[in-house]
């Protein structure tokens, strides 16, 4: 039943963004609140758990950490900012007299859906810990979500840093995180939520850490690197060295020139 009631509160969600939306005419808010709506998941669970173990109040520690940190960093990035230039794309392929309701299922159910399915590990935890005992696995994914937070926070941070600097427009940052990996804002992502399957693993939900699996997917070949890849290395000049010297993914130490 609580999962019902997780799919009623992505859903209302969902539809007050789309709303916003349509009076804003700008579909890119929607990605501001990825983060919150995996917040919103985690405690609805929680809150219609009949009981909280040690496990769950790690979990629901973790993901509001993770949730509301992504949100309020992308909503000071997008703040005062046009549309994202791929709801400009869509809008002009649907064509613009229709996007405003085309965009309720295709950018805003469709995003609630997937942020339904990549939460499995949440319903996994919540309905296998049945104790206040944590094991070694426990720990290994906690282990993994505090390397990918880090990751992802501190790149992000490096990365709005050097941006704010006027003498930097145009060029490519590859010190800090982003000396050993070309992504290590997207890295820490995909470790975080590995972090997450090995908990849900560590509960007895193995199956359920499949949800890890599908954020990892998405973050390589669907809204991540790959589409990042494509864009950087028409537009950014030197970034076919920097491909060549630094690992796209998994960081490592650079290859010499």
């Amino acid at each position: 039943m609580f999962v019902v009631q997780a799919v009623i509160g992505v859903f209302v969600m969902m539809t007050l963004l789309w709303l916003c939306s349509i009076y804003l005419n700008n579909v890119s808010i929607v990605d501001n609140f990825w983060g919150m709506g995996f917040v919103l998941v985690v405690w609805i669970l929680a809150s219609q758990s009949d009981a909280l173990y040690t496990r769950d109040y790690l979990l629901i520690l973790l993901v509001t950490l993770w949730g509301t940190r992504l949100s309020v960093y992308l909503m000071q990035r997008n703040y005062g900012k046009k549309e994202d230039y791929r709801y400009q794309e869509f809008r002009e392929r649907y064509g613009r007299e229709r996007y405003w309701w085309f965009s309720y299922f295709q950018v805003f159910l469709l995003q609630g859906a997937l942020i339904l399915i990549i939460s499995l590990p949440f319903y996994g935890i919540f309905k296998k810990t049945v104790s206040d005992e944590l094991n070694f696995i426990d720990y290994l994914g906690i282990l993994i979500w505090v390397i990918g937070f880090v990751f992802e926070s501190v790149g992000d941070y490096q990365l709005a840093s050097f941006k704010k600097d006027p003498n930097n427009k145009g060029k490519l940052l590859t010190s800090g995180l982003w000396r050993y990996t070309r992504h290590p804002n997207y890295f820490g992502d995909a470790a975080v939520w590995w972090g997450y399957g090995l908990i849900a693993i560590a509960s007895g939900a193995y199956w359920y850490s499949l949800g890890a699996l599908l954020m990892t997917y998405l973050i390589l070949k669907i809204s991540g690197v790959s589409l990042l890849e494509k864009s950087l290395s028409v537009k950014k000049p030197g970034y076919e060295d920097y491909m060549n010297s630094t690992n796209s993914f998994i960081p490592w130490i650079p290859k010499r020139k």
